[in-house]
C-alpha cells in the first residue's frame, strides 16, 4: 500500500529552482510586459525569450506535455506542484511553455490534427513561436455547446462558418483559432457541433471589439467578440470528425480546468503569505495585528481553506495521472472548479481587509485578485453547472432504501441488531 505526502526529492530539486527562478527573474519580468502572449511585442521577446532558454536548459518546457511532443511527460501531480508556484505570477506560465489557451490546443491538436496541420500549428505553438485562441463561447449561449448558432455549412472541399463567437481570449495575438461550430442542428444535442481550426488571416474574420477586464491594466481587451461572416475553412480543417465538437472539447477542457485551479493555489497561497507579513509588521492601538484575536482568527480560516483546496487539486491530478481518463474523474474536477473561486474570493478578501485602504488601492494586486475569483467561476464551464455535475455523478451511484424508512433508521437498526444476537434493543433490557 503507497500513501504518503512527500514529493521526489529529485523533482523537489527542481521545484526549489523554480521557486527561486521565478522570484527573481519572473516576477519582474511582470512589472514590465504588459501582456505575455503578445509575441509581437519587441519588449516581451527580449525579455520573456531568454527566460524560456533558461527552463529549457533545465527540461522543464512545456511540462503538460509527453515526450512525444517534446515534453518531459511529468503527468499531472507534478505539473500541479509546479504550477503552484507558476500560478502567482502573469509571465510565469508562458515562460514555462505551459500557459493557457495555448495548452489546451495544443492537446487537440496533437489528438486531432492532421499532419499537415501539426507541422504548420503544432510545432510552432509548442516551441512557444506563435499563440493560439480557443473560440467557443457565444453571446447567446455563454459556454454551453448545446444552445450555439453559430454554422459551419460543407461546400465542396470546404466548410463556411457564419456567426458571432464572444470572449475569444488572445485572438488579437493568435495564428489560429480552434471554433466550434454547428454542422447538423437536427442531430442530438451533444452531436450537432464539429471544432474547426481557423487561420487568423482567413477573409470574413472580424473582431468586433476586444474586451477588457477590469482589474486588468492592458491598454486594451484581450478578448475578443469575434464575427465570423463566410470564413471558408478546408475540410481537412475539421477536428474530430463531424459532430464530435462536445467530445473534442472535453479533451482540452479536463485539463484545462484543472490546471487553472493548479495556478489558483499560488495565488491563494500568495494572497496568505501577505497577510502574514502584514499582521507582524503592522501596529494599531499599541498592538502588532498578529497579536489580535480576529486576525488570528482570519489566518486560520485561510490557512485551512487553502490546505483543504490544495489537497483536493493534487488527490485529483493523481487521479488523472493513475486512470489516465478524464471522464472517471469528472466529479472529483467538477469539485476543483466548485471550490476554487470561493477560496480564493475568501482569503483574497480577507488579505484586503487585513491591508486596510493599502488594500484597495492599485498599489497592492488584491483588486485584480479578487476579480479573478469571478472569472475563474466562469471560465471553462460556471460553478452552479459544476455542482450540477458533482450530484449527478454521487445520485447515479445512490441506491433507494430498501423499504418504508432510511436504510439508517434506527428502531429497524435496533430490531435486527436484537435478532442478530438474540437480545433486547437497547432501551427494551
Amino acid at each position: 500500500m503507497a500513501w504518503d505526502f512527500e514529493t521526489d526529492p529529485q523533482f523537489q530539486e527542481k521545484l526549489d529552482w523554480v521557486d527561486r527562478f521565478v522570484t527573481e527573474e519572473v516576477e519582474p519580468v511582470d512589472r514590465i510586459v504588459e501582456h505575455a502572449w503578445d509575441v509581437s511585442d519587441p519588449t516581451r521577446n527580449k525579455l520573456i525569450k531568454p527566460l524560456q532558454e533558461k527552463v529549457r536548459e533545465r527540461e522543464l518546457w512545456a511540462c503538460h506535455l509527453g515526450p512525444d511532443l517534446g515534453g518531459p511527460g511529468y503527468g499531472q501531480l507534478e505539473l500541479a506542484l509546479l504550477n503552484e508556484i507558476l500560478g502567482r505570477t502573469h509571465s510565469g506560465p508562458v515562460v514555462f511553455g505551459c500557459q493557457a489557451p495555448d495548452s489546451g490546443n495544443a492537446e487537440i491538436l496533437a489528438h486531432y490534427g492532421t499532419p499537415e496541420l501539426k507541422a504548420r500549428y503544432l510545432g510552432p505553438l509548442i516551441d512557444g513561436d506563435i499563440v493560439s485562441c480557443y473560440s467557443m463561447t457565444e453571446p447567446q449561449g455563454g459556454s454551453d455547446p448545446t444552445s450555439f448558432v453559430t454554422r459551419a455549412v460543407r461546400d465542396g472541399d470546404h466548410y463556411v462558418i457564419n456567426g458571432e463567437k464572444w470572449f475569444s481570449s488572445h485572438a488579437r495575438f493568435s495564428s489560429f483559432l480552434i471554433v466550434m461550430a454547428v454542422t447538423d442542428p437536427e442531430a442530438p444535442r451533444t452531436r450537432r457541433a464539429s471544432m474547426f481550426v481557423v487561420p487568423s488571416d482567413t477573409p470574413g474574420i472580424e473582431i468586433v471589439r476586444n474586451v477588457g477586464v477590469w482589474g486588468h491594466s492592458e491598454s486594451e481587451g484581450t478578448h475578443a467578440y469575434i464575427r465570423y461572416t463566410d470564413v471558408r475553412v478546408p475540410a481537412d480543417h475539421l477536428l474530430g470528425g463531424e459532430g464530435n465538437g462536445f467530445a473534442v472539447a472535453q479533451t482540452r477542457l479536463g485539463g484545462g480546468r484543472i490546471h487553472h485551479a493548479m495556478r489558483t493555489v499560488g495565488l491563494v497561497r500568495a494572497s496568505l503569505d501577505m497577510m502574514l507579513e502584514r499582521a507582524v509588521s503592522r501596529r494599531t492601538r499599541g498592538k502588532s495585528l498578529s497579536d489580535m484575536q480576529m486576525v488570528q482568527e482570519m489566518i486560520a480560516e485561510s490557512w485551512v481553506e487553502l490546505e483543504q483546496f490544495r489537497l483536493l487539486v493534487l488527490r485529483t491530478a493523481w487521479k488523472i495521472d493513475n486512470l489516465r481518463d478524464y471522464k472517471k474523474v469528472i466529479a472529483d474536477i467538477s469539485a476543483v472548479k466548485m471550490v476554487m473561486p470561493k477560496v480564493l474570493n475568501s482569503v483574497v478578501s480577507r488579505a484586503i481587509q487585513l491591508h486596510g485602504s493599502l488594500g484597495i488601492s492599485t498599489e497592492m494586486p488584491f483588486g485584480k485578485w479578487l476579480l479573478e475569483s469571478y472569472h475563474m467561476g466562469l471560465a471553462d464551464g460556471a460553478t452552479e453547472l459544476h455542482k450540477q455535475q458533482i450530484a449527478k455523478q454521487l445520485l447515479a451511484a445512490a441506491q433507494p432504501a430498501p423499504g418504508l424508512f432510511p436504510s439508517v433508521h434506527l428502531p429497524v437498526l435496533d430490531a435486527n441488531a436484537g435478532e442478530k444476537f438474540g437480545l433486547a434493543p437497547k432501551g427494551t433490557w
